[in-house]
């Protein structure tokens, strides 16, 4: 698992959670795999006492299994959740867009500028992680730049099987990076010329390519996906 370091004015028990998920996230903790309360707490040199609040936590948010009497597990990856992220995403992102091409801050702006020449860094070093991070990061800032920023943190909290599916396919060798960064420019395009009719084109395209590869990404791994529910056939 990917360590990281504890922030000064976070507590133990929020230092775990934020461990724990962003490895999850990262699939370093890959879905369907068994994780234990000693070996974490272990590893951070921490209780058990945090490392169980963290687990409930995780839970809660549906990235962890708690099986009374066999284990805890890391959720596999429910595409019913993912399209349902990708739909309210796209739903407000789209006004966000529309909002951001008409009236934007200069200081913002000059913040989305300079994420693309980092994103054009990690692609030529082939980092996916930080693309990832940077690519957050970037819509992040347009939700900011339109004082919406409590709205992105909302989506936040249910976005992770959607980033999942996400890094997943940043990962993917045959995944087309340069196209979304191509994407991210003809964004931060829009928004400094406030075309509109632009801006809503892009953002359609650049949220709908998850959904576009997932069955792909299914049949590449199966076995980080929950099964389809089908539903039993009638006459």
């Amino acid at each position: 698992m990917l360590l990281i370091e504890q922030n000064p004015q976070e507590s133990i028990r929020e230092y775990v959670y934020r461990f724990l998920k962003l490895n999850i996230i990262h699939l370093n903790l890959p879905p369907g795999q068994n994780i234990s309360e000693q070996d974490v707490a272990t590893q951070l040199q921490v209780s058990r006492t945090p490392v169980r609040e963290a687990f409930i936590k995780l839970a809660q948010e549906n990235l962890l299994d708690i099986i009374p009497q066999k284990g805890t597990y890391v959720s596999l990856i429910d595409t019913e959740q993912v399209e349902e992220s990708k739909f309210v995403r796209e739903t407000l992102e789209k006004e966000i867009i529309q909002h951001a091409c008409t009236q934007f801050p200069a200081e913002e702006l000059f913040q989305l500028q300079s994420s693309l020449a980092l994103q054009e860094l990690c692609i030529s070093e082939k980092n996916y992680l930080r693309f990832f991070e940077l690519d957050e990061a970037m819509h992040g800032i347009i939700f900011k730049g339109c004082k919406k920023s409590r709205t992105w943190n909302m989506l936040q909290l249910m976005n992770a099987h959607y980033n999942r599916v996400r890094i997943l396919n940043l990962k993917d060798k045959a995944f087309e990076w340069d196209q979304l960064l191509v994407q991210h420019r003809e964004l931060v395009r829009a928004i400094s010329e406030q075309d509109i009719v632009l801006g809503a084109k892009i953002i359609d395209v650049h949220l709908n390519k998850v959904v576009v590869d997932l069955e792909h990404l299914r049949a590449e791994h199966s076995d980080y996906f929950m099964q389809i529910k089908r539903q039993p056939f009638s006459i």
